[in-house]
């Protein structure tokens, strides 16, 4: 998400360069920032065989229509190097940014699921397949990516909910988030992930994920717990974020989508890209 924190054409040239270290995707939010689709056509604009996928795109931003017919459009255009991120989001930017009433999250994402399946679209790319994955945590959004879509995309997890995600999903695509800080001191690494959890221990979605996951209500104080940070995002040198992205790939994940926490999020962090490219994307 530090791209947001740069101009379009810059974002634009940073996506070249991440392309030419040799990732193999590029995944984008959408929360206070820019609009997906249109972030998305710009990324990949910009770019010749780069993968840009909407992590996540958010259900309640449009309507199912939109959505599909906007992914057609961008996989047609672009090789099939679009990829659709969808999530439920949460209720503070569904009702208080977005002005909507924040419905029961399974039933809010199955009726939108089923309404993009339904969706008419008469331009000439309107038979165009595209990919499909949901933000998913919990057993029932899980079981709903395997029947309805082709796969999940889990945020803030453990090796261990990888392992129990595969499980749901059978054969199905499973892109996991990994944060990471690279090779900072203890305080550093610590200042760099409770600043990134700041947003997130407030929100009951994931509260309840780490509840699954084995955590306590002791560890959601504002930014976390030192257990939760050791949890939740790799620290050290490239060796043990290699370490941490086996665990995933071991556990059942097809890819690991790492987010570098960069000392300041207003600067996009490029040494940290080049350095972990050659160390993780051969894994």
């Amino acid at each position: 998400m530090t791209l947001d924190a740069q101009s379009p054409a810059r974002s634009a040239q940073i996506a070249q360069d991440i392309e030419s270290m040799g990732w193999a995707a590029l995944w984008i939010p959408e929360a206070y920032g820019r609009e997906s689709f249109t972030n998305a056509g710009l990324l990949l604009g910009g770019t010749h065989s780069l993968v840009v996928a909407t992590g996540i795109a958010n259900i309640w931003a449009r309507d199912a229509v939109a959505s599909v017919n906007a992914s057609k459009t961008l996989t047609a255009a672009y090789d099939n190097r679009f990829v659709l991120g969808l999530g439920v989001s949460h209720e503070p930017l569904v009702s208080r940014l977005r002005g909507h009433q924040y419905e029961t999250p399974y039933r809010a994402m199955s009726e939108y699921l089923l309404a993009m399946d339904q969706a008419p679209m008469m331009a000439e790319e309107g038979s165009t397949r595209i990919a499909r994955v949901i933000a998913a945590l919990g057993p029932k959004m899980l079981e709903l990516a395997a029947t309805l879509t082709d796969g999940a995309h889990p945020y803030l997890v453990t090796p261990e909910h990888t392992a129990q995600a595969r499980s749901i999903l059978s054969d199905k695509f499973l892109g996991v988030e990994q944060a990471v800080v690279l090779d900072q001191g203890r305080e550093e690494f610590l200042r760099r992930a409770h600043e990134h959890l700041e947003f997130y221990t407030g929100l009951p979605n994931y509260r309840n994920s780490w509840l699954r996951q084995g955590f306590t209500e002791d560890d959601f104080v504002r930014g976390g717990s030192e257990r939760l940070c050791d949890a939740l995002v790799a620290h050290g040198d490239e060796e043990a974020v290699r370490a941490r992205v086996r665990q995933h790939f071991d556990a059942g994940a097809d890819h690991v989508c790492l987010q570098v926490l960069g000392s300041d999020f207003g600067q996009a962090p490029l040494d940290e890209w080049r350095r972990l490219a050659p160390v993780v994307t051969n894994i």
